[in-house]
């Protein structure tokens, strides 16, 4: 039997079985006569040809010497053609799954290029999150370890949650950070806290900085679709913190109570720790936390003397509230938030001395 010495090497996942097939056709090669010169059964040489059963590094060697065309060839085409054939399994499984993460999301922020089939879109959301299958995703992110200050009349979709976490923690891995030091971390929001006066997008690598230099990575994310919550404060490691903050009411005092009550859960609450407000089993726990955080916020960016002396007279006009904040180094528009907060003035009233803030435009200033 002589068979041309030919190179076969395709840009897909072709089945080893259906080369080989038309192959001993073209050469007039019954399947019979091809495993006796092989010296392999016929019931094998058909189940390769079907697909039923693989190519294997010693029938590859035989297929060299019989047909001409080199091991290489057989074990590439083999190798190619299982990883299809579980990558379409995989996807077949998946296709609900993949539907549910905000491939486009990803896509217009530049986190890969757009899918080019359902087996490519399960591909890159899996790379995405860093892991290897479904079963490891859901290991990783079916739990959020994460505190968040999240609207109570609003809920997350759990996928998308994930999807806008993942973002952050690929963002906090850009970040070169010390080893975190709460007694810097102290320092560096008592540092950030005199900077509120200010636009942030003056201050904003410096913040970053900062936060980076007591080992906490500060990422400003936009939200995502299904997403309502103003930030999260998390451990990536024993040694690095992450605060992550979506800019979602676009002022600056909601900004700035988020980001100080995520410094509060780094500061206050255990590394450990696992409360995610929508679990109901850490319900009590949660608010405890919640309610802890913002203590210490509000406490932290207006200290209780000054609050009592700002509320003592009620004289909430611009130019009192201008000279009180100047006073204790912070910026108008947070003490604004926190007496609407309080509902000692009506929400719309001083909105003139609140910042706006975009978290898309800020990033531009990074």
């Amino acid at each position: 039997m002589s068979i041309t010495n030919s190179q076969f090497n395709p840009d897909y996942a072709v089945r080893p079985g259906w080369f080989l097939e038309i192959t001993l056709e073209d050469n007039k090669c019954s399947q019979a006569e091809f495993a006796r010169r092989c010296g392999r059964s016929p019931k094998l040489i058909s189940e390769i040809i079907s697909g039923k059963a693989p190519i294997d590094t010693e029938t590859a060697i035989q297929f060299e010497r019989t047909t001409g065309i080199v091991a290489e060839i057989w074990n590439r085409m083999e190798s190619d053609y299982r990883s299809h054939l579980a990558l379409k399994v995989e996807a077949d499984i998946a296709e609900n799954w993949q539907k549910s993460f905000p491939t486009n999301e990803l896509v217009k922020r530049g986190f890969f290029t757009k899918p080019e089939s359902k087996i490519d879109a399960v591909s890159k959301l899996l790379k995405f999150f860093a892991v290897g299958s479904i079963d490891g995703w859901n290991n990783k992110y079916g739990e959020m370890n994460v505190a968040y200050r999240h609207s109570m009349s609003f809920e997350s979709d759990e996928v998308a949650l994930a999807t806008w976490l993942r973002i952050g923690e690929i963002e906090a891995d850009s970040q070169d950070c010390k080893d975190y030091d709460k007694g810097k971390f102290l320092k560096a929001a008592k540092n950030i806290r005199g900077l509120t006066r200010q636009p942030i997008e003056k201050n904003l690598n410096e913040i970053i900085k900062t936060c980076n230099e007591a080992g906490v990575a500060f990422v400003l994310t936009p939200a995502l679709p299904k997403i309502a919550l103003s930030g999260t404060a998390r451990w990536l490691t024993p040694r690095k913190a992450i605060i992550q903050v979506t800019g979602r009411h676009k002022t600056n005092d909601h900004f700035w109570f988020s980001f100080f009550h995520e410094v509060a859960h780094i500061l206050l609450h255990s590394k450990k720790a696992v409360f995610v407000e929508e679990l109901e089993n850490n319900a009590e726990e949660l608010v405890s936390l919640e309610v802890e955080a913002n203590g210490w916020a509000s406490k932290f960016l207006v200290p209780s003397k000054n609050w009592d002396e700002l509320t003592k007279y009620s004289t909430y006009n611009e130019v009192a509230i201008k000279k009180f904040a100047r006073e204790i180094g912070i910026a108008p528009g947070i003490v604004v938030g926190m007496l609407q907060h309080n509902k000692l003035i009506p929400w719309k009233r001083l909105n003139s001395l609140k910042q706006k803030i975009e978290i898309e435009k800020l990033i531009k200033f990074k």
